[in-house]
């Protein structure tokens, strides 16, 4: 019998593990991603929590899955941070153009365009998934109304690269003022203000430092704020005035710090059409201050692959409907909770509380700041035991 065929739009994290689930499930994967190739060199890139879940399915996906293990970093709370390669079946450097519904909704077939030749391709599947991330085309697709909501804050991000000076003042006086790092992550708390800091893999530092301002007018559909020299240097004094002076040198010798604006999406009440279904960013764009964008993801593309292999090709609507009731649920609560924690860290006003301010914080108004605070943290979706 001929082997269902499915269409991943987008070869990110949501992408690649959906390509892998439906290929353990039975079916052929084509995955289109604009990306012109697979990285390549050393990781440099942030790091990415993986819960113990995710960490479960990522293993299984794996050829190597002692591979997990040797290049991730444990942490405290029982998560770790990986970095991110790709592999599988992909078209790359092909842009995603638009899809259509065959009338008997039993094929879709989608169009690309190949970034090289400018050659338009069709390709003809049984279910078109949509990885395509939080500015999904396939979301406004269904539902055009549907906008990204800007939460009032962007972070700036870096990269410190210690590789060729481990014992440098700067590392040192780091790590006296941490000295955990390597363990766990690392949140300050300032009024209005937190910043996190954690250990990667290959001697590096990632921090991010969450700041309040208007939205500013992006050209594009990146996130990612270009930035002057000037801007660099204001966020260096700023910093020297709030952090510590060791946390506040890491920022200030990292190259290239770059400035993301924070978006989220009122939770969906449906992730499916037909034969279309979104997953990752695509179906719950949300904040990262509870590191669940990565977990969300790959337990959508798990569950997802387990609905299909249940319910075979011939009963696709039935699995994309049980897809939909196991992860709308979860998904909803774990949005709307990383909405209010980050609220609450900025002090930004909310409807049931003052704002929040560190310096007279009690215990108790701390609690909802915890990561096992959250929905369903240690979940694990029957379809998956």
């Amino acid at each position: 019998m001929r082997k269902p065929k499915a269409i991943i739009v987008g070869g990110s994290i949501a992408g690649i593990s959906c390509a892998k689930a439906l290929i353990l499930a039975g079916w052929d994967v084509v995955v289109i991603e604009k990306t012109r190739g697979p990285p390549t060199g050393n990781p440099t890139g942030a790091g990415i929590a993986l819960n113990p879940l995710s960490q479960k399915m990522v293993k299984s996906w794996l050829h190597q899955p002692d591979l997990l293990h040797n290049i991730t970093l444990p942490l405290t709370i029982d998560q770790s941070y990986i970095q991110y390669s790709a592999s599988g079946n992909f078209f790359w450097g092909h842009l995603y153009l638009t899809f259509c519904i065959s009338h008997d909704k039993s094929t879709v077939n989608v169009k690309a365009k190949n970034l090289k030749t400018d050659e338009v391709i069709d390709i003809a599947g049984d279910l078109l998934v949509a990885a395509d991330e939080s500015r999904s085309s396939v979301r406004q697709t269904f539902l055009p109304d549907s906008k990204l909501r800007y939460t009032g804050y962007c972070a700036w991000m870096g990269v410190f690269d210690f590789s060729e000076n481990e014992n440098s003042e700067t590392i040192q006086g780091i790590r006296k003022a941490y000295p955990e790092l390597g363990n766990g992550v690392h949140v300050d708390l300032g009024p209005g203000t937190h910043t996190v800091l954690y250990e990667l893999m290959y001697k590096r530092l990632n921090w991010i430092w969450f700041i309040s301002q208007p939205e500013p007018q992006l050209k594009g559909d990146s996130a990612t704020m270009k930035v002057s020299s000037d801007m660099i240097k204001k966020m260096h004094q700023e910093a020297e005035k709030i952090w510590v002076p060791e946390f506040a040198r890491v920022i200030k010798e990292t190259k290239e710090p770059f400035l993301n604006l924070m978006y989220d999406c009122d939770p969906l009440t449906q992730i499916y059409w037909d034969n279309v279904v979104l997953i990752g960013d695509a179906a719950h764009p949300i904040t990262p201050h509870c590191a669940r964008s990565t977990n969300m993801a790959i337990a959508d593309a798990a569950v997802l692959g387990k609905c299909l292999e249940r319910w075979g090709p011939e009963n696709l609507h039935s699995a994309l409907e049980e897809h939909q009731s196991v992860r709308l649920p979860v998904t909803t609560k774990q949005v709307l909770h990383s909405r209010r924690v980050g609220q609450i860290k900025l002090g930004l006003p909310t409807p049931d509380r003052e704002p929040f301010d560190p310096n007279t914080a009690s215990p108790e108004d701390c609690e909802i700041l915890k990561q096992r605070r959250l929905p369903f943290f240690d979940d694990v979706p029957s379809i998956l035991e």
